[in-house]
């Protein structure tokens, strides 16, 4: 799904309106200045003709005139194409699986979670929240692995029920606690928009995070 916000749709058409009129106006003017002259040149007195510098001057307003309607008419289907593009770039996000630090969908299968220690942690511990903030799994892991799987299973082997959960590395020197950084996970994206001069992705978990956020984008399975 392409969303654009509604600010922006609203501006987007109040600036197109805006556009039609001034260009409908500035044509309007020109369309005028052209019978003026030529009622001009065509009534003027053969025994006082209209002084050539003033016609000069006369033809290079014309010529003004004609350039900038010319020009508005461009600037107008370039915001056209430009928002053209917009709306492909949003399109191109829709469906695609983007690596993020956010809250992931647990459906009850095996989620690759992708983080790094710090360097000079001697152990860590995958740490698992659910969509309330309560740690319910914490797992020791290699310190030099920057890629895990979450089994989403408890100690007994039951699987935790499907929902949002959120994932950190925990880094220790011995028994110190140096970092708790979140981890990245791999996600949906089922809706795309453009607010604030940025793009914001909605995740199948239901976050939203900005596209300066993902550092890793892949073709949905």
């Amino acid at each position: 799904m392409i969303t654009p916000t509604s600010s922006a749709a609203t501006t987007n058409a109040v600036s197109g309106a805006s556009d039609g009129s001034q260009r409908s106006a500035l044509t309007s003017d020109f369309e005028t200045f052209l019978r003026m002259l030529t009622v001009q040149a065509r009534n003027q007195d053969p025994l006082e003709p209209l002084d050539s510098s003033e016609y000069a001057a006369q033809l290079a307003q014309f010529s003004m005139v004609e350039q900038q309607v010319k020009a508005n008419e461009l600037l107008s289907d370039l915001a056209l194409t430009l928002g053209a593009v917009n709306l492909n770039q949003l399109a191109s996000w829709v469906g695609m699986d983007v690596q993020v630090a956010a809250s992931f969908r647990f459906d009850e299968r095996p989620v690759p979670i992708f983080a790094n220690a710090a360097p000079e942690a001697n152990r860590a511990e995958l740490v698992i929240r659910n969509d309330q903030d309560v740690v319910v799994d914490r797992i020791a892991v290699p310190v030099n692995n920057s890629e895990f799987e979450w089994a989403g299973v408890d100690a007994t082997g039951n699987a935790y029920p499907a929902g949002t959960y959120s994932a950190t590395l925990a880094s220790f020197k011995g028994d110190k606690l140096l970092t708790e950084a979140p981890a990245t996970v791999f996600s949906r994206v089922v809706e795309a928009q453009v607010g604030e001069g940025k793009i914001m992705l909605k995740l199948d978990s239901g976050v939203e995070v900005s596209a300066d956020n993902v550092t890793q984008i892949r073709t949905g399975a």
